[in-house]
């Protein structure tokens, strides 16, 4: 290829042909063909017969529910409200009940319907559906968590993008504090989007910001560390950490029950679900699992305060020889500046197209 501009352009199509390919292999693939996936359901019962029918429903079931029992309707509200469980069948002659949880999933919620009204209806018997942790009026679906789980987000991101290519001549010390900072920012919009604008939570809105800035502050402390090695690769790698494989283990529209395995074990650990499911408890289960998920939060919070030890580090290391430059003919440190120059620009200019 003799054209170094054509070089130059088809070398920095690269990054968002990586996008294109990388949000279609994510987004397709965790959320296209949701279906059971060792869906976690009870039957309510401890006699001969409710162990039978739950066995029956096991069967026909194979790998797409795992069934148990448990004595008493009490005990399966329980652990729907721990989310153990995402509906449970309570056996009746004339009207059977399925209770069910649609503040932890909505389509959780659904998936478990479409498993139990039939088998309803193959006894004549019609089906009673008692939702025992509904999310409030303005987020009739609970979904809303997941639309506040990507605002934060891409606040958080895109600040990576702003801070490496507008601040990388500061100190790593004062970019980390500008990081902190910024994600207390990042945390208060999405608690005003939350609470006075959308009225997702009507109540801790002080603990959602909490959430929120943990999740934020991981993300900016790990990208602006990120920046100093991977330059102007760094918005290709935010978004896979933090969009592809982020968003889609999130549990905000389908929980790992209704994905594969890979999606259903980044939820375990990943920090958009720790956000979504941290919220969820804060809101419709009374704290319930909270201490977890803020324990993953901090987790990627201390991941991000290493990755920008280890830069500050290396930065440091550099300076010496950064400050002692060869002696070079006029011509070419204008050169070297210019370049040097074209180099940031080019680096801003593919951070903020990635956002």
């Amino acid at each position: 290829m003799r054209s170094p501009a054509l070089r130059h352009v088809l070398t920095h199509l690269i990054t968002p042909l990586l996008m294109c390919l990388g949000m279609g292999l994510a987004y397709m693939g965790a959320f296209v063909t949701p279906e059971p996936n060792h869906l976690p359901v009870a039957v309510v019962g401890t006699g001969p017969g409710a162990k039978v029918f739950a066995q029956t429903v096991k069967d026909g079931a194979g790998d797409r529910l795992d069934v148990r029992t448990v004595a008493t309707r009490a005990d399966a509200e329980r652990l729907l409200r721990s989310r153990d469980i995402t509906g449970a069948y309570v056996p009746a002659a004339r009207a059977p009940e399925l209770l069910v949880a649609t503040a932890a999933s909505d389509m959780g919620a659904t998936a478990v319907e479409k498993v139990f009204t039939p088998v309803a209806a193959e006894r004549g018997e019609p089906l009673r559906v008692t939702d025992v942790a509904a999310p409030v009026a303005d987020d009739p679906t609970g979904q809303g968590l997941f639309f506040l789980l990507i605002a934060v987000s891409i606040g958080s991101y895109a600040s990576v993008a702003a801070l490496g290519a507008a601040g990388a001549a500061l100190p790593m010390r004062v970019r980390a504090l500008l990081a902190l900072g910024v994600s207390a920012v990042v945390a208060g919009i999405g608690a005003l989007l939350a609470g006075p604008v959308f009225h997702l939570a009507h109540h801790d809105l002080a603990g959602v910001w909490g959430m929120a800035w943990l999740y934020s502050a991981g993300i900016l402390l790990i990208g602006t560390g990120l920046h100093t090695f991977l330059k102007r690769w760094t918005t290709l790698t935010m978004m896979v950490l933090f969009v592809m494989l982020n968003f889609t283990s999130s549990g905000g529209l389908f929980r790992p029950e209704l994905q594969n395995g890979f999606f259903g074990a980044l939820h375990s650990f990943w920090n958009g679900a720790g956000f979504v499911e941290g919220v969820r408890s804060l809101l419709y289960f009374g704290g319930d699992g909270l201490g977890r998920t803020v324990w993953t939060l901090l987790v990627w919070l201390l991941a991000g305060l290493a990755v920008t030890a280890v830069a500050a580090a290396f930065e440091h290391s550099r300076t010496p020889a950064a400050a002692t430059p060869a002696p070079a003919p006029p011509a070419t440190r204008a050169e070297s500046v210019t370049e040097r120059e074209t180099r940031t620009a080019e680096e801003e200019m593919e951070e903020t197209v990635g956002v």
